[in-house]
């Protein structure tokens, strides 16, 4: 803060009070007729982590170091508050709360000495003591935050030079704490013109394509403004990212002390187990891929399709290849019944999906001999993999803002609590020749996938024989599935 200074570390106040130890006003307008008494308070675990991020990092202008405690005043305009801010609207002009009552005692006192509260001294105006923790943000300097939200409100040009990502998050905390998120969002688009971060990285040749947590941080604090600033968009995009990425939250082996306390590390409005709930769905739905075909070459039933010359010695064959493939890709992990088994069990909430079916496309086209050119899995694999990927491109893979506020229920894919699906919902899924064939499906965007995306991924089960049974061999309860 450039026009105002914190005064040392000590509880405030009133100007009425005997020792009026008041601390220096940052007038954000000048004939302002309120005062906000701000006391900004940060926990040790914050000083410590800005200070070491402060030391990292090598700042054009160094900035203050953070305190446990900094109080601050701000000369504001009363009409523009109770207009901009639907909390300050409530909080200073409902009489049942005692600020209102302040305000009005104050400018009453003013009248009787013919003083308007425009030209009033600061001391004689009301004072309003607002308190504002980090427990939200983690964010030590939001002081600057803070005032430059007040400007913001004012119609002002915002004072902080470098626009962070921090700062934008604290920003958007702050507009939704005190309900003025419009106006915030406006001023992010057209007066700030922030250029948001990018997090989802490609990887370099040979390298694990992991997200760090770093850059889970920033990514969780997008889908935060996003979706508090109104930033249908953005939301859209960052939930996608997360869903695809996975998050290190999401673990099984998680502990507890590696979560952060900061709001975006538990997204709020059911968001958190909706992503999760998403990417698990997704994560099935391919596992089942694998899973099937295995199921298929163990199974009595000859998978070899050389007519009359076919082979039990070619299934065994493909199995053992296919078994191969996946353990070496880590697909797929040996577990027996030794408890100590589990550990050979990877981590895979961090497993970008993207990942996944890349990597079940380079199954290679084995053949125990010349003549057994399409016994494999290659053959059958590949037009699955283009279905599917043609389905996470659909628009009902991320998160819709407008939809989901408006009614959760019919977007969600997570079963709200204490629902069950009847049999007649849960419905199994069947890979026919005709989605096989259907060319829509091989690009982004395909028209029409975004009517079943969902139904696909929260199928009970999956059938991923490209065959069409017989009428009689299909259960009723099966759908039939095209797209129109």
């Amino acid at each position: 803060m450039g026009d105002s200074s914190s005064a040392p570390d000590s509880e405030p106040l009133h100007p009425n009070s005997p020792k009026k130890l008041l601390p220096e006003v940052t007038k954000i307008v000048e004939n302002g007729d309120l005062v906000l008494d701000v006391i900004f308070e940060n926990s040790k675990d914050t000083i410590r982590s800005t200070r070491v991020a402060q030391s990292k990092l090598s700042l054009r202008e160094p900035q203050l170091a953070p305190k446990r405690k900094a109080r601050l005043a701000f000369r504001v305009s009363l009409k523009v508050l109770k207009s901009q801010s639907k909390y300050f609207e409530r909080l200073l002009a409902d009489s049942r709360f005692k600020e209102a009552k302040d305000i009005s005692s104050a400018f009453a006192s003013l009248k009787l000495r013919n003083i308007k509260p425009e030209t009033a001294e600061v001391k004689e105006l009301p004072w309003i003591e607002i308190r504002d923790d980090d427990q939200a943000t983690q964010y030590a300097h939001r002081e600057g935050a803070f005032s430059d939200l007040l400007r913001i409100l004012h119609g002002k040009e915002v004072a902080t030079k470098q626009i962070t990502m921090s700062f934008v998050t604290t920003l958007a905390v702050l507009a939704d704490r005190f309900d003025c998120a419009p106006v915030v969002s406006k001023c992010l688009v057209g007066g700030l013109k922030f250029k948001w971060p990018v997090t989802n990285r490609k990887p370099l040749k040979d390298e694990v394509s992991v997200m760090s947590r770093n850059n889970e941080d920033i990514l969780r604090q997008k889908i935060l403004v996003s979706w508090l600033l109104g930033q249908p968009t953005r939301l859209q995009a960052a939930t996608k990212e997360i869903i695809m990425n996975g998050s290190c939250r999401w673990s099984p082996f998680a502990e507890d002390d590696e979560a952060s306390d900061a709001t975006w590390w538990y997204l709020q409005d059911g968001l958190e187990q909706e992503l999760q709930y998403r990417r698990q769905c997704i994560l099935n739905t391919i596992a089942s891929v694998q899973r099937h075909f295995i199921k298929l070459y163990t199974s009595r039933t000859r998978q070899c399709k050389l007519g009359y010359d076919s082979s039990a010695a070619c299934d065994s064959y493909q199995l053992g290849e296919i078994f191969k493939f996946l353990t070496n890709k880590n697909l797929m992990f040996l577990v027996d019944f030794s408890p100590a088994s589990l550990d050979s069990i990877a981590d895979t909430s961090l497993l970008q999906i993207e990942t996944v079916i890349s990597t079940l496309r380079q199954c290679p086209s084995y053949q125990i001999d010349k003549n057994h050119t399409n016994c494999g899995l290659r053959t059958r694999i590949l037009s699955i993999l283009d279905f599917i990927h043609g389905l996470l491109s659909a628009n009902s893979i991320p998160i819709n803002r407008t939809l989901w506020k408006a009614n959760r229920q019919s977007v969600a894919w997570l079963p709200s609590e204490g629902e069950s699906k009847t049999p007649a919902e849960s419905k199994p899924f069947h890979f026919t020749r005709s989605l096989a064939g259907d060319q829509r499906l091989r690009f982004e965007n395909a028209l029409g996938a975004e009517k079943f995306a969902k139904d696909v991924f929260t199928a009970s089960s999956w059938d991923w024989t490209a065959e069409d049974q017989a009428q009689d061999n299909i259960p009723s309860t099966t759908p039939k599935w095209s797209l129109r």
